[in-house]
C-alpha cells in the first residue's frame, strides 16, 4: 500500500449509483491526499441527442467537433462536475470542482482524426498540490489545452493517468468489471507492461478494455511518479478499499 496520494477515476453515472464509493472516497481522503477525475460519456451522448447533435466515433473514441465540444463543456465541466462536488460536500468532504484547463492542469497534442480531442495528455499538478495541501478534495473534469491554447476533450482514463503520473501514489480506474480477464475468463490479479502487451497482441485483452489498460500503463511510463495503477469494479461493495488494500481488480506495476 502506498502512503502517497491516490487518484480515483469515476464514471459519469448518476450520483445515486455511486453513493457507496463516494463515501469511501471521503473516508480515504481523511487518511491521505486524494483526487477524483470523472468521466461522463454515456450522459454526454444522451445530452448530445437531446440537443440534436450527432455523436460520431472512430475506433471506439468520440470525435469532438465544435458543436459536440460546446455540449461537452456544459455537461462534463458543468452538470456532472457540479453533481459530484455537491455529493462529496454533503458527505463532509472539502470538495472543490476544477477543470483540466484550470491552471494549465492538462495539456497535449490533438489526436489525429478526432477533432477537438487531446491524445497523450500530460499533467502539471501544481494547482492540485496546492488544493491538496490546503485540505481540499479536487474533483476534476477531463479537459485540457492543445498547443494553440484551445480547450479540448480528454479521455477521462487518460486524464486520470496523467494526473497520477504527476502526483505519484496510486491510480484506481473504476469501471464495470473486476479487472482484466485471462483467456479462460479468470481475473488476473497483477500484470506487468510486457505481460499486458502480450495479452493485447493475442487478442485476450480486447475491445473497451484495451484503452483502459493503456491508461493504467501510461500512468507508470518512464519518468512517472506513480507507483501502482488498478482497474477495478466500481459497483462492488467496498470497491475502493478492496482495490487499494485487498488486491481486488487487476493491478499494474512496471516490473
Amino acid at each position: 500500500m502506498s502512503a502517497g496520494p491516490v487518484v480515483v477515476k469515476l464514471g459519469g453515472t448518476t450520483i445515486v449509483e455511486q453513493q457507496d464509493v463516494l463515501r469511501e472516497i471521503v473516508d480515504e481522503r481523511a487518511r491521505r491526499p486524494l483526487v477524483v477525475v470523472h468521466g461522463g460519456g454515456k450522459r454526454l451522448t444522451e445530452w448530445l441527442e437531446r440537443m440534436g447533435v450527432q455523436s460520431m466515433w472512430q475506433d471506439g473514441r468520440r470525435i469532438t467537433d465544435e458543436a459536440a465540444l460546446e455540449v461537452f463543456l456544459g455537461v462534463i465541466g458543468g452538470v456532472i462536475n457540479a453533481e459530484l462536488t455537491e455529493a462529496l460536500l454533503a458527505l463532509g468532504a472539502r470538495a472543490v470542482g476544477v477543470r483540466g484547463i484550470d491552471g494549465g492542469l492538462i495539456a497535449g497534442p490533438r489526436a489525429t482524426g478526432l477533432g477537438l480531442v487531446i491524445s497523450e495528455p500530460v499533467a502539471d499538478a501544481a494547482l492540485l498540490r496546492t488544493l491538496l495541501d490546503a485540505g481540499y478534495l479536487p474533483v476534476m473534469a477531463p479537459m485540457g489545452l492543445d498547443p494553440d491554447g484551445r480547450t479540448c476533450n480528454v479521455n477521462a482514463d487518460d486524464a486520470a493517468a496523467a494526473v497520477s503520473a504527476s502526483l505519484g501514489g496510486e491510480l484506481v480506474l473504476m469501471t464495470d468489471t473486476d479487472g482484466v480477464r485471462d483467456a479462460h475468463g479468470e481475473r488476473i490479479p497483477e500484470l506487468t507492461r510486457d505481460e499486458a502487451a502480450r495479452l493485447v497482441d493475442a487478442g485476450v485483452i480486447a475491445g473497451g478494455m484495451v484503452p483502459k489498460v493503456s491508461s493504467a500503463l501510461r500512468a507508470l511510463a518512464p519518468g512517472s511518479a506513480a507507483e501502482r495503477s488498478v482497474i477495478a469494479d466500481g459497483r462492488a461493495e467496498r470497491a475502493l478499499q478492496r482495490a487499494l488494500h485487498e488486491g481486488a481488480g487487476t493491478g499494474f506495476r512496471l516490473s
